[in-house]
């Protein structure tokens, strides 16, 4: 009979028993091994299923196999499945489909390798986990000394675990930075989970760096074994270890994660990356962050969110200091984001207004009025006055520029630096803060969020009120001095277009029309700023992701699964590479690693050692590199070749030449 295409024959028989619940089991039928397809057919991306279901060669033949009476005979509801809202037919097939492949993949693997399969399963229930949570909570509110900041953070954490009896749904939990929001929104999810029989606790984050740092924090309360940290940089040293089996299923109790693993995975069409998704059903997920979801994708994220908690028995935790908003109908003109229903979303605090009070410890002061352009050589001579100051800017070339009319030895910190370089000089900062010698520096946003560092005086270049308000936890971070200073500044020229200068012109806009309230840092701050902002973005779904998904025809069952998954990358790395830098560090030999790879080739473990050596360049650059011989390529890893490419002050040269020097 020849080759049997046996998934599209089991699609088309599936139909042919119903032919509404077969087409659901034909998307699962026909992409049980090549991932879930689209139904008609979209050009670049494959084969359709509805292409797939023309013939009927390949069902008759597999019938002419005779397969098992009893699997034919298989009955299939008569009615048609009702959906109350059809936004949620693509999370009900891929969840189906989670559950079918993650079968697959397991039974093969106990037959194949059963040593292997014996290291899977979760041996801690949530329930003992709190016992550890508890204990380490006590302690750490015995050594806390007595003060109306640790008092607040005592009152933000009572609020969270009184309030976990509220009934699964959506919450907020909005706190000022410092009120201690890692360990209270645990406090609410461990609660909340074993209130109402939730399996696990799932913490996304939109950077890599707090990840790490969350995921050490979880780990000292609940152990190593117990929290699984699943994002780009992580790997294990074995292959096969507990934790990176449990990465492919989420097969764990406490899952610290990124926001593009869990979004992407939630809109994914390849088994191996929809795995995992049956085990984010009946859990908690806990936003961090939550202004940084991205607002091209906001439209699909938030509807995602609404179908978890309508029809997943999931709850989900907001969690931010600069609350979004994301309730009611939001934008103007066309392009509206349909959020949650009004009153849906629940807040956590008792009382935010007041706590945000209590942690007040900056002035925020304009430079000039909020349309006035100031120059770099006058943010320079102010910076000069200062001790001890920060600058954050929103460029690299910005960064460079104000650099270059700064005294020797002030700091640059930008994303042109290595991972293991940034590392190196924030500790050099941090050290000599701690010991009140002079040290200025300038930085892109990176210093924004993630990293632990308190100046007396910070600067920050017009943006994003949410932003600002990061760039303000950076100065009189421990509250030693009675405020911190923050001036706010119009730089030179205006961001590039797009949602970086929209965001400047939000922030520009509060500054005029609401100067102290925008000043205060307050909740109801970030309600007016997020609703001036929103009204200026021109989309919130930017890739009509819910065209594809949940449009008229997903009423038929006409979904395009493939497509939406292309087109769904909260990070388009399309046009970026990696390149592993030669940076001397003070405490790995980058040269040993470089050597490793090409003489042994890359691995799992030395990759990740090499991500600390990496800076992500686009394309065009890259190209450019590579034609004027300033890389090469090592077992397929671009590595730097000429030694002045990277400069120990200011990282990469895009632009370096092999005569051409800083």
């Amino acid at each position: 009979m020849g080759k049997i295409d046996h998934s599209s024959a089991g699609a088309l028989y599936a139909i042919q028993k119903n032919a509404q619940i077969g087409k659901i089991l034909a998307y699962l039928i026909a992409g049980h091994h090549a991932g879930l397809p689209d139904w008609e057919h979209e050009a670049g991306v494959g084969g359709s299923l509805s292409g797939r279901l023309n013939s009927n060669e390949n069902l008759q033949k597999a019938l002419q196999g005779k397969p098992p009476q009893n699997i034919l005979d298989v009955s299939l509801p008569t009615s048609k499945p009702f959906f109350t809202d059809f936004e949620a037919v693509h999370v009900w097939v891929r969840m189906l489909y989670s559950c079918l492949v993650d079968a697959d993949y397991l039974d093969t693997e106990s037959f194949m390798d059963p040593d292997k399969s014996d290291l899977r399963g979760n041996t801690y229930t949530l329930k003992e986990l709190k016992v550890n949570f508890d204990s380490f909570m006590a302690d750490k509110q015995k050594q806390a000394h007595s003060s109306p900041v640790n008092q607040a953070r005592k009152t933000i954490f009572e609020d969270c675990t009184n309030q976990a009896g509220l009934a699964p749904g959506i919450f907020s939990l909005t706190v000022p930075t410092g009120g201690g929001k890692t360990l209270s929104a645990m406090a609410f999810a461990l609660n909340h989970a074993i209130k109402y029989g939730k399996k696990r606790i799932i913490v996304a984050i939109p950077y890599t760096s707090i990840i790490e740092q969350t995921a050490d924090v979880y780990r000292q309360v609940f152990g190593n074994d117990a929290v699984l940290e699943h994002h780009s940089n992580f790997d294990s040293d074995t292959e096969n270890s507990k934790a990176n089996l449990a990465t492919e299923n989420w097969d764990a109790p406490i899952i610290v994660t990124t926001n593009v693993q869990l979004f992407e995975s939630l809109f994914a069409a390849r088994s191996s990356a929809c795995r995992k998704l049956h085990n984010i059903v009946n859990s908690v997920i806990v936003l961090d962050e939550a202004q940084m979801l991205p607002t091209d994708y906001l439209q699909p994220i938030v509807s995602v969110l609404k179908v978890l908690t309508e029809f997943f028995k999931t709850s989900v935790v907001l969690c931010t200091a600069t609350q979004p908003v994301l309730s009611g109908r939001i934008g103007s003109g066309q392009k509206i984001l349909k959020g949650f229903s009004e009153g849906r979303v629940q807040e956590l605090m008792s009382d935010p207004d007041k706590l945000f009070g209590i942690f007040q410890r900056v002035t925020i002061q304009m430079l000039g009025s909020s349309d006035e352009r100031q120059e770099w050589k006058d943010i320079a001579k102010k910076l000069c006055d200062e001790k001890q100051a920060l600058c954050i800017v929103n460029t690299r070339n910005d960064c460079r520029e104000l650099h270059g009319l700064m005294p020797k030895g002030t700091v640059h910190l930008s994303a042109l630096m290595c991972p293991e370089h940034r590392s190196e000089v924030i500790a050099g900062i941090k050290s000599k803060l701690k010991e009140n010698t002079s040290v200025h520096v300038i930085s892109t946003q990176l210093l924004e969020a993630g990293v632990d560092i308190d100046f007396p005086v910070v600067f920050r270049a017009f943006t994003g009120l949410d932003s600002i308000a990061q760039a303000a936890g950076r100065c009189n971070r421990e509250g030693r001095l009675d405020k911190g200073q923050v001036f706010v500044f119009n730089p030179p020229k205006p961001p590039p277009s797009g949602m970086m200068l929209k965001a400047e012109q939000a922030g520009q806009e509060m500054f005029r029309v609401y100067p102290e309230l925008a000043a205060s840092l307050m909740p109801e701050a970030f309600r007016q700023y997020f609703h001036l902002y929103f009204n200026r973005l021109n989309d919130f779904d930017k890739k009509s992701i819910m065209d594809l998904l949940a449009g008229p025809d997903a009423r038929q069952f006409k979904i395009q699964f493939r497509t939406a998954a292309l087109r769904f990358k909260l990070i388009d790395d399309s046009q970026q590479h990696g390149l592993v830098v030669r940076y001397q560090s003070g405490t790995m030999d980058n040269k040993k690693l470089i050597d490793q790879l090409r003489f042994v080739g890359p691995s799992r473990g030395l990759m990740r050692k090499l991500q600390r050596f990496s800076v992500n360049v686009y394309d065009r650059d890259l190209q450019e590199m590579r034609k004027n011989g300033m890389i090469e390529e090592v077992n397929g890893i671009w590595v730097q070749a000429s030694n002045n490419l990277y400069d120990p002050i200011f990282g990469l040269n895009v632009k370096a030449t092999p005569n051409l020097y800083w």
